[in-house]
C-alpha cells in the first residue's frame, strides 16, 4: 500500500457491488485492482464496466491475487462466511456486506479467524458511517435532546415477491429481518447500545421466512424502541429519536440520509443537510482505508464487538419468530 494507495478487490459482482464500485471513485487513494466471480465472463464484464485492472473467474484466484489489499464481499448472505474465510486465510483485509454471516456462531468464528491471522475485518453497515448519522450520534451524546426515551424506525419493501425470489429463500437467508431489519436494529443499537429486553413477532411466508416483523426493545431505566421490517408493503422507511428535550426526525431512506430535522421544545426546527456525491458507500470504504493505512485490525466505528452484539440480537429475534436457516 505504497503512496497511500489501497488496492480493492470485489468478490461477487452483483447489484450492491456495482453501487459500491461506483462509489469507490469518490474515495481518495482507492485503486480498482480486481474482480472475482464464479464465472469469468461475469468478472470480465464487471471489471470493464467499472475500470478494474483484472478479472478472475474464481473467488480463490481473487483471494490469491498479490496485487489486492482488501476484498469487499458482496455475495448473498448465505455465502458471506465461506468467501470471507477464504480471503482471511489468504491474508487479505475484508469488508463483508451485512449481515456479516447468517448467525452468531458463524460470525464469531470469522472474527476469531481474522484475529488469529492478524488481518482487518469489518462488517459493511454503511449506515453507521454516513455523515448525517454520525452527526446525530454526536448530538445525542451531547445531550441535545435530553434523555432518549424512544426510537421508532421501519423499513419495508413493496411486495409481493415470487416464491423463487431470494428474499423468500431460506437457503439464502431470506426474509425481511436480515435484509431490511438490520437497519432499524443497527439504528437503535447505535443510539442506545445492546438492549436489556427484546421481543418480536412475525408473519412467515410458506417457505418459513419472515415477511412482516415487529420488534420491541427496552433499556433501563425505561427507553424503548419500536421497529418494523417487511417485504409485503412499502412503509415510510423513516426514523425518529425522541428525548426529554426534543427529537430528531430522519426522512424516508433513514439508512442513508442526506438530511435530518432537530426539533427542540420552544425553538424553531433546525434542518441539517449533508451534500455528497454517489450513493453513500464511499464512507465505509474510506474508513476501511483509514484503518488499513493506520495498521488497525478493526474499525472503532464498526468494531467486532458491535457486529457480534447485532448478530446476537438477530439470532434472538429469529428464535422468537420461528425462522431457521
Amino acid at each position: 500500500m505504497t503512496d497511500q494507495k489501497v488496492r480493492w478487490g470485489i468478490l461477487g459482482p452483483g447489484g450492491i457491488a456495482a453501487s459500491f464500485a461506483a462509489d469507490l471513485r469518490h474515495v481518495p487513494g482507492a485503486e480498482l485492482a480486481a474482480v472475482g466471480s464464479r464465472r469469468q465472463e461475469t468478472a470480465t464484464e464487471f471489471a470493464q464496466k467499472f475500470g478494474f485492472a483484472r478479472a478472475h473467474g474464481s473467488y480463490a484466484d481473487l483471494a490469491a491475487d498479490p496485487e489486492v489489499d482488501v476484498v469487499y464481499i458482496a455475495t448473498p448472505h448465505a455465502f458471506h462466511a465461506e468467501a470471507a474465510h477464504l480471503c482471511v486465510a489468504a491474508g487479505k483485509a475484508v469488508l463483508v456486506e451485512k449481515p456479516i454471516t447468517l448467525d452468531l456462531p458463524e460470525a464469531a468464528r470469522l472474527v476469531a479467524a481474522a484475529r488469529e491471522k492478524g488481518v482487518f475485518l469489518m462488517e459493511a453497515m454503511w449506515m453507521r458511517l454516513n455523515p448525517a448519522i454520525r452527526k446525530i450520534v454526536e448530538l445525542v451524546e451531547e445531550g441535545t435532546i435530553g434523555w432518549v426515551s424512544s426510537i421508532h424506525a421501519d423499513f419495508g419493501l413493496q411486495g409481493p415477491f415470487d416464491a423463487e425470489h431470494r428474499l423468500r429463500d431460506p437457503k439464502l437467508g431470506g426474509g425481511a429481518l436480515l435484509d431490511l431489519g438490520v437497519y432499524p436494529i443497527n439504528f437503535a443499537h447505535l443510539i442506545m447500545g445492546a438492549p436489556a429486553s427484546v421481543q418480536a413477532w412475525a408473519h412467515l411466508t410458506p417457505e418459513r421466512v419472515d415477511e412482516n416483523t415487529g420488534i420491541l426493545m427496552g433499556w433501563e431505566p425505561g427507553a424503548v424502541a419500536a421497529l418494523t421490517c417487511s417485504i409485503n408493503g412499502q412503509s415510510r422507511n423513516n426514523a425518529t429519536i425522541t428525548g426529554t428535550d426534543g427529537r430528531i426526525e430522519l426522512p424516508e431512506g433513514f439508512f442513508v440520509p442526506r438530511s435530518f430535522v432537530l426539533q427542540r421544545a420552544g425553538r424553531e426546527a433546525e434542518t441539517f443537510e449533508f451534500d455528497f456525491p454517489g450513493s453513500g458507500y464511499q464512507f465505509e470504504a474510506a474508513e476501511v482505508q483509514r484503518c488499513l493505512l493506520a495498521g488497525e485490525l478493526e474499525s472503532p466505528l464498526m468494531p467486532h464487538a458491535t457486529t457480534l452484539e447485532i448478530m446476537t440480537l438477530l439470532d434472538t429475534i429469529r428464535e422468537e419468530i420461528g425462522v431457521a436457516y
